[in-house]
């Protein structure tokens, strides 16, 4: 401890003059009180420009110390000044927001609403069983990385490089072919921790400087299990979608998971929980048939919103229209799981609906006079976005939301 104090009295560090200059000025502040007291005139003029000068040095040299300090932390100027006091003093103003999926969806989801609160809860699905998270889950025993690295990168606050790294696959050519250096680095994150995969997600929360946080809904192995409206039974997220038979109901293979205890914390104390978008049946549905968390939600005091897909997809939602999203959500969870819904009217191109046609993906029918039937208010508006692949403009989004959310409850800031 000493020997660190010691530190700010070693040459060049900048500080210590200026820290000198202020002291220097409360003795003349002091010295000038002591005659302005005096009862002549002259002595009291004397006395108030001394003062004066005092202020002077103090103001000197406890503006240099703190721009000393600046240039300390900030080096380079990397990050702009009102940047900083954006984030800390308006964003953590902001609303609490809790937003429950999976998949991209949620992660394209969570890097439009980061600039509009910072405090930001993603509760994220486990479930994934294909690619590299499906082949580290079957190595190391883990739950699914996947999904938690994408919100991570999202929410990141680091250089652009940091979540280029985070997002690096490997090529085919290498023995780490298809894995991701993310999900590597989580899972070398859980190795470290003992197996504790909340703590792992914590640290390399700190590592990517996210702004807000990722929570895992359960930290239980757990895998999907569809049930088809013909009898038949799959089990596992990546496999689901491949049998292109309408899917009965949705469940765990292990009916005893548990949902992590922040998740039931955030969701509890939560202004807006928005679910979505993303896959209906392995994003959102994963999170919702954990134990407790659907009732947690419904009993929550937030405002709940449910933000549907744009397409149809295969094997998941074939033919569905946006009450059939909602009918669905609401069957595998709880009538007051949401209060409104946000869906897209704007038209996809000709284009781009060939191209998702021949994968057996069409745009979601907005049938807004059905879901507000079953009682729910329903935003519809334009909220598409078409460069690579159709889904929703982050922008667009984010502002719907926003208006929907400063409509129906007052945020002060």
């Amino acid at each position: 401890m000493s020997n660190n104090l010691s530190k700010w009295l070693y040459p060049g560090i900048k500080v210590k003059r200026w820290m000198l200059t202020s002291l220097f000025g409360v003795l003349v502040v002091g010295f000038g009180a002591v005659f302005f007291v005096s009862p002549y005139p002259f002595v009291r003029t004397f006395a108030t420009i001394v003062i004066f000068c005092g202020i002077v040095f103090i103001v000197l040299g406890m503006g240099k110390m703190i721009v000393s300090l600046l240039t300390l932390f900030l080096p380079q100027r990397e990050r702009d000044i009102v940047n900083i006091l954006y984030q800390r003093r308006y964003l953590e103003r902001g609303p609490k927001i809790v937003a429950i999926g999976g998949g991209h969806g949620l992660s394209h989801l969570l890097l439009g609403l980061k600039e509009y609160t910072a405090n930001l809860t993603a509760i994220v699905t486990v479930a994934d069983s294909g690619g590299s998270s499906g082949r580290l889950r079957e190595e190391f025993n883990i739950v699914a990385p996947g999904d938690i690295r994408n919100c991570l990168v999202a929410l990141a606050d680091t250089p652009a490089l940091m979540g280029e790294l985070f997002q690096y696959r490997f090529a085919e050519n290498s023995q780490l072919k298809g894995h991701n250096f993310g999900n590597l680095f989580l899972t070398a994150m859980v190795q470290i921790t003992k197996g504790d995969f909340k703590k792992a997600v914590e640290e390399s929360s700190k590592v990517l400087a996210i702004r807000g946080k990722v929570i895992p809904s359960t930290v239980n192995n757990i895998h999907l299990v569809a049930e088809y409206i013909d009898g038949s039974r799959t089990e596992g997220e990546a496999k689901i979608p491949r049998s292109h038979v309408p899917i009965k109901r949705l469940s765990l293979t292990d009916k005893n998971a548990i949902p992590t205890a922040e998740a039931l914390t955030s969701i509890t104390e939560a202004d807006i929980i928005i679910l979505g978008p993303g896959s209906l049946y392995t994003s959102i549905l994963p999170n919702l048939i954990i134990k407790g968390v659907s009732e947690t939600i419904a009993s929550s005091n937030a405002y709940k919103i449910y933000l549907c897909n744009i397409m149809t997809q295969a094997g998941e939602t074939d033919g569905f229209s946006a009450s059939d999203h909602v009918r669905v959500l609401i069957e595998h969870s709880h009538p007051g799981a949401i209060n409104a819904c946000l869906i897209n009217n704007g038209l996809v191109p000709e284009k781009a609906l060939q191209r998702y046609s021949a994968e057996q993906s069409y745009p979601v029918a907005p049938d807004v006079e059905k879901i507000k039937a079953m009682g729910y208010k329903v935003i519809a508006t334009d909220l598409l976005g078409v460069k690579d692949y159709v889904r929703h403009d982050s922008k667009k989004l984010t502002q719907a939301l926003i208006k929907l959310i400063e409509t129906k409850r007052i945020i002060k800031r």
